[in-house]
């Protein structure tokens, strides 16, 4: 809920900026065609006229291009004609225009549906039904708004896209960059992962397994009974702890838990097996499938590792939760902060989550606390 008020802020602040550029839009658009319609017969004047129109139509549709990048989350190539750009502003405005009226009936909305707070501290209510009347409209009128407040932003990208592009060549280098890059990105995650594992096993479970032989060979040349005997015990401990540590490496190369149960019970397993308290809220009501799964257990994990390890907090919290045709997962914890999203395990996970065409983000002030969220895209 508190994400939907977040971009909805963020939308009505684009909206305002793009009704305030419509100001400019507009003469900019009526002097366009009155001046092309005088020296459509004269090429010399045409081009003299061009130039300063074409520098104006470009910086206005630089200012709306990082608007909608900013505020509405909209891509645009900056490759984009003259011709184009002039088109796009000349059918903008109207979307300026309304943003405005969509905005300004917000207000009018919650003055109306508020204005039953003022009015029972300030005067006497002589109509009640009247001021429940209005309050329950201005209400309704706000819903109303702010469902078109999506709306004229969806209207906004749509225009922007279908003027100013990308092109379908442009969308498709632009993707095989990103496969490039990505492929690149999982080859050396995967290496990555077989150095550590090569790593856990040396360091781990092989000098177990080693002191595990020592212990035996001691016990078998052992003439005392009882020194054998205390030396076998020591192996079958020794053992225990090979058999520990080698299980918590079969765990994090990929938990089996994932597959029999699913991903809540892998991110709750998480939950239960930190040295922080976790509090978990999971919202989703259907399983991902194995890809998504996968990644978002990969996600909470680490992430759930590094704050026990590095971040010095008392209470870490997780959230999966549905999105717009994706899973979002939030991590949060009240430590210290000052992350670095660049460090081998953040970064690993951000390959990850890029394998995926998902997206990943790092919050990491210094004084904490420590947000990262991944949103991951599902069929």
């Amino acid at each position: 809920m508190l994400g939907i008020a977040r971009r909805g802020l963020r939308l009505a602040t684009g909206l305002v900026l793009g009704a305030v550029l419509a100001v400019a839009e507009l003469p900019l658009v009526v002097l366009s065609g009155l001046s092309l319609l005088c020296v459509f017969a004269w090429p010399r004047g045409r081009r003299v006229v061009l130039n300063p129109l074409a520098a104006a139509a470009r910086a206005l549709t630089e200012a709306h291009r990082r608007r909608l990048r900013v505020y509405v989350a909209a891509d645009t190539s900056d490759t984009y004609a003259y011709h184009r750009a002039l088109q796009y502003l000349s059918l903008r405005w109207g979307l300026g225009v309304l943003g405005a009226l969509v905005l300004g009936a917000a207000l009018i909305g919650a003055a109306y549906g508020m204005s039953w707070v003022f009015i029972l501290l300030l005067s006497d209510v002589r109509h009640p039904g009247t001021l429940a009347l209005s309050s329950i409209g201005g209400l309704f009128l706000l819903f109303l708004s702010l469902q078109g407040t999506f709306g004229v932003a969806g209207l906004e990208t749509r225009l922007a896209r279908y003027y100013l592009g990308p092109s379908h060549h442009e969308t498709l280098e632009r993707r095989i960059e990103e496969l490039a890059a990505t492929r690149a990105g999982v080859i050396s995650a995967v290496n990555d992962e077989r150095r550590r594992i090569e790593r856990d096993l040396h360091d781990g479970v092989q000098q177990r397994l080693v002191a595990l032989g020592m212990l035996l060979g001691r016990a078998l040349r052992s003439q005392d009974a009882r020194r054998a005997e205390q030396l076998l015990r020591q192996a079958h401990e020794e053992s225990g702890q090979a058999l520990t540590e080698l299980r918590e490496v079969a765990w994090r190369v990929y938990p089996t838990v994932l597959d029999e149960a699913g991903l809540r019970a892998a991110v709750e397993t998480v939950a239960e097996r930190s040295a922080i308290p976790v509090r978990l809220d999971y919202a989703l009501a259907t399983e991902p499938d194995t890809a998504v799964a996968t990644v978002a257990y990969f996600v909470v994990s680490e992430a759930v590792t590094n704050a026990v390890k590095h971040s010095g907090a008392g209470r870490i919290t997780v959230r999966v939760a549905p999105g717009e045709d994706a899973v979002l997962v939030h991590i949060e914890d009240d430590g210290s902060g000052g992350a670095d999203s660049s460090g081998s395990g953040l970064f690993g996970l951000a390959r990850r989550v890029a394998a995926v065409d998902g997206r990943f983000r790092v919050d990491s002030p210094a004084g904490g606390p420590t947000t990262i969220t991944a949103e991951l895209p599902c069929a």
